[in-house]
């Protein structure tokens, strides 16, 4: 379990980071509520929220493969994708409304991480 404690403490480290820099900007050009029509604090919104969509129920899925003990290095894995992917999209995220590599691949490491624990757990289950 402690393996899945790290993710989900780096996750949390990842929103609130994100959260920070919201904070920051609203501040910084006075927007209480929205974006204001301001393109830099759009994207960070964006990147914070897109960061609370996906982490939850990723995370979750990676705590339920711990309690169903998980071989520790396929968890690190699994939570080094996850962070990694991340990271990446609110990098690109951040940088540009458009496409870019780090949405990109930080969407697609997501997705993909997210497929396979849900495939594992769900292949678990049918095997009780």
């Amino acid at each position: 379990m402690l393996v899945a404690g790290l993710y989900v403490a780096l996750g949390a480290l990842l929103i609130l980071g994100l959260s920070v820099r919201v904070m920051w900007l609203r501040n910084m050009l006075r927007i209480g509520l929205g974006s204001g029509g301001n393109e830099r604090l759009a994207r960070a919104i964006r990147a914070h929220a897109n960061a609370v969509e996906y982490l939850p129920i990723a995370l979750l899925m990676l705590v339920l493969l711990a309690i169903e003990q998980t071989r520790p290095g396929l968890l690190h894995v699994f939570g080094i994708v996850l962070i990694v992917g991340r990271i990446l999209h609110a990098i690109g995220l951040s940088r540009a409304s458009g496409r870019s590599f780090g949405r990109a691949a930080g969407a697609g490491l997501t997705v993909s991480v997210i497929l396979a624990m849900a495939i594992l757990l769900i292949v678990r289950f049918g095997f009780r």
